[in-house]
C-alpha cells in the first residue's frame, strides 16, 4: 500500500490516534519480522490487545498477520473476510467513506483511474473490468491502491491540494503532494 504511505501520518492525526512508525526495506519474509517487530512495540507501548485487518481474500496477508499474532499471543480479527467485494464497495459509499484510487497495475486500469473516487460510476465501471478482465474489484489481488480521505472516525476531512500522476504501462501511482 505504498503509494500514499507518507498520508498515514495525517490519517492518524484526523482520527486522533497515536502512530508507531516502523521502517522495513520490503524485503520478502524479512518484512514480516520488520512488522512482528513493529506489533511488539505497539504491545508495549500502548498495550494493544489484537489487530485488525482490512483482508477480503488474501490469504497470505491474513495467514501471515494471523501467525505474527498467534505468536505474540494477541488477537487477530479480520471482519471483512470473504465479504463480496461489491457489496463491500457499496458500505463504503453507504456508510460515507470517501477513499481514492493512488495505485494501479493491471490491465486495462489507465491514467484516468488515477486520483478517482469511489462512487457508484467507480462500482459500475469496475464491475464490467472484473466480468472481462477478472480485475478484484476492490483491488485485493494489488491490481488497484487506495487511499481514505474521509471516514466516519475522522474528525475532519483530508483535503488534497496537489498530486501528481506517474502512469506507464499499465502501472502508476498518484502521489500527493499536499
Amino acid at each position: 500500500h505504498t503509494p500514499s504511505i507518507s498520508k498515514t501520518e495525517k490519517q492518524a492525526e484526523v482520527m486522533g490516534l497515536p502512530l508507531l512508525i516502523k521502517k522495513t526495506k520490503g524485503v520478502k519474509e524479512d518484512e514480516l519480522k520488520d512488522l512482528e517487530d513493529a506489533i511488539k512495540s505497539a504491545i508495549k507501548k500502548y498495550r494493544i490487545q489484537g489487530i485488525v485487518t482490512g483482508a477480503l481474500h488474501s490469504d497470505y496477508q491474513s495467514s501471515r498477520i494471523k501467525k505474527i499474532c498467534d505468536n505474540l499471543k494477541i488477537t487477530c480479527m479480520n471482519p471483512l473476510w470473504h465479504k463480496d467485494e461489491f457489496k463491500y464497495l457499496n458500505e463504503l459509499i453507504k456508510n460515507k467513506f470517501r477513499v481514492i484510487i493512488t495505485g494501479v497495475s493491471a490491465y486495462p486500469l489507465g491514467a484516468s483511474w488515477l486520483g478517482r473516487e469511489i462512487d457508484d460510476k467507480f462500482i459500475e465501471d469496475v464491475r464490467e473490468l472484473h466480468k472481462k478482465y477478472k480485475i478484484h474489484p476492490a483491488g485485493e489481488g494489488g491490481e488497484i491502491e487506495t487511499t481514505v480521505i474521509d471516514a466516519p472516525v475522522f474528525k475532519k476531512t483530508i483535503k488534497i491540494e496537489n498530486q501528481e500522476i506517474e502512469y506507464k504501462n499499465y502501472s502508476g501511482i498518484c502521489k500527493i503532494k499536499a
